[in-house]
Parts: C-alpha cells; structure tokens; sequence
C-alpha cells in the first residue's frame, strides 16, 4: 500500500529526488569557483531549498513561474544573509551556488533555437509566438532571481539606526 501526500499536484516523494537532484548543481558549481568545503553543505542545501520551494509554489499552488522564482530567490537571500554573518562569510559564497538550479536553461535555449529558426525559414506567426513566449519566460526569471537574490541584502533592510 503506497501513500502519496499531494497539495494540488505536488508529490512529496517526487520533490524529495528533485531536492537531492537539485542539490548536485549547487555543489558543484560551488566546487568550480573553490567555495570553502565548510560552506558546500549550504550549498547545497540552499539549491535544493530554493528548487523546490519554486515547484511546491507552482505546483501546489499554482503560481506563475517568474513569482515562484522571485519568492524562492527572496528565500535564498534571506538565508544567504543569515549565513553570511553567522559563518562570516560573503553572501555571494551562499546565494550564487544555490539558485544555479532555477537558471532558466530550457527557456533560454527554445528562445535561441526559435530565434535560429526564424533567421533560416522566415517569421512565420507561431515561430514568433514561440520566440517571444520563451524570450518572456527567460528575462523573466532571471529578473526574478536577481531581484530576489538584491532585496534581502539592501542596506536599508540591514540598519540598525534611524536614517534621521
């Protein structure tokens, strides 16, 4: 007998081998740029947090992947700072590493592809259709990283004094 806990199309057990798949690319791009081995387990954990925070929000609740991306990164930020000053480390060591999984690649890709396309056939209505729907999808999450990944570590959000 199998049980399957699900919030809207979401499954746990699923989300469990996305987390640990998400988790590898953190690590290892980490590893590229000679992340100290003490902060590889954050990483990690923070690529498979962010990962699959973004599919519960799309799949449980049906949010629009640029939103989804936008809150994961603001997640990862606010993680990335309290790591930061309890390792002493730069937020950077934390938060770059750990949104490599949410990179839109396929996007990124269809859009190039498309645009390939359209330089060899010509401008048809669905080619352009195609073109700008994935462009779309791609600046919009990576807007939605950056922006995320920025807010949390504003100077604002950090002052301890009135600014008067």
């Amino acid at each position: 007998m199998e049980i399957v806990m699900e919030i809207g199309h979401w499954h746990w057990d699923q989300a469990i081998i996305d987390a640990l798949l998400a988790a590898l690319p953190a690590a290892g791009f980490a590893m590229i740029f000679n992340v100290p081995r003490q902060a590889l387990k954050f990483c990690a954990l923070g690529g498979a947090l962010t990962y699959s925070f973004r599919a519960f929000l799309m799949q449980g609740f049906d949010v629009s992947i640029g939103l989804a991306t936008f809150v994961a990164a603001t997640l990862m930020g606010i993680l990335g700072v309290f790591w930061s000053r309890r390792h002493w480390m730069p937020r950077p060591v934390y938060t770059v590493p750990a949104i490599i999984p949410m990179i839109p690649g396929t996007y990124a890709y269809e859009t190039m592809i498309t645009l390939v396309s359209m330089s060899e056939h010509g401008a048809s209505d669905e080619l352009v259709a195609r073109f700008l729907t994935n462009g779309v999808h791609t600046l919009s999450i990576l807007f939605a990283i950056t922006f995320g990944l920025a807010i949390p570590s504003l100077h604002y959000f950090r002052r301890r004094h009135p600014v008067i």
